[in-house]
């Protein structure tokens, strides 16, 4: 059963139609690599389906959830909305660290937050607490900054902060891990570490959806790549059916431009 359904999806701000009938589906386990020229409607696609947007039309189901229906969407209660956003997680192109919190804090500050919810919270607080701690130090080991744990992200190199907020996204254990872009903001020789760490949990079968113009990254580590432009999705499949061998011309021009 497919983890992630997007059926129809609809998007215009005003009169700009950016996401125009988009459809896809992706199997747990794998990874889907979304690219495009900038203005395709890649990161509005991300951004509905991780919630940050409402589409206008259209259903996504995540790990057998319907997390938006258009036809129903008044239907969602405040709990179900905000269960249906802890099932996907997402990494901004700007790390989105907070600078007052140092590394561990700002991996485990959300998974704190929501533990205050549990029954058992006051009288277990103390194990409680110590168990998410140990849990976020696991997953600085993952991204190899288990040391930075009390450095600040100030502190730390883009490429460092970028890791930490892989961390901090996988913190709150979502069934989809979403990439806006991950390495833009960062100098190219920060590019790589970025990247092995997204391997590695492609290695682990990490379900993850991926927007990058990381053309040789796309290839590598992708089971399926979707070419977008105008707001739909020009060809979808294989990197060898759609890197190496496009069969689209607007695909074709698009990837000329990584070739030369």
């Amino acid at each position: 059963m497919a983890i992630l359904e997007v059926k129809n999806i609809h998007k215009s701000f005003g009169k700009n139609t950016v996401l125009n009938g988009i459809s896809f589906s992706l199997e747990e386990g794998g990874v889907l690599s979304v690219i495009g020229s900038s203005g395709s409607g890649k990161t509005t696609l991300l951004r509905c389906i991780t919630s940050l947007e409402t589409a206008d039309e259209g259903q996504i189901i995540v790990n057998g959830n319907v997390v938006f229906d258009s036809e129903n969407q008044h239907k969602f209660t405040k709990e179900e909305i905000r269960q249906n956003r802890l099932a996907v997680g997402l990494v901004f192109q700007s790390f989105n660290l907070f600078p007052q919190y140092s590394v561990i804090d700002n991996v485990t500050l959300a998974v704190k937050l929501q533990a205050k919810n549990r029954e058992d919270y006051k009288e277990n607080k103390k194990q409680i607490l110590a168990e998410i701690e140990e849990q976020g130090m696991e997953l600085l080991r993952k991204v190899g900054l288990e040391e930075k744990k009390d450095a600040y992200p100030c502190e730390l190199s883009g490429g460092q902060q970028q890791r930490v907020s892989i961390a901090r996204a996988l913190a709150m254990k979502p069934d989809i891990l979403f990439f806006d872009e991950p390495t833009s903001a960062l100098d190219p020789e920060l590019t790589g570490e970025i990247l092995k760490v997204i391997k590695s949990l492609a290695a682990d079968n990490m379900t993850m959806v991926i927007v990058t113009h990381e053309m040789s990254f796309a290839r590598d580590v992708s089971d399926e790549i979707i070419f977008m432009d105008g707001g739909v999705i020009v060809e979808h499949g294989t990197p060898e059916e759609v890197i190496m061998n496009p069969k689209n011309e607007r695909t074709k021009a698009f990837l000329s431009r990584f070739q030369q």
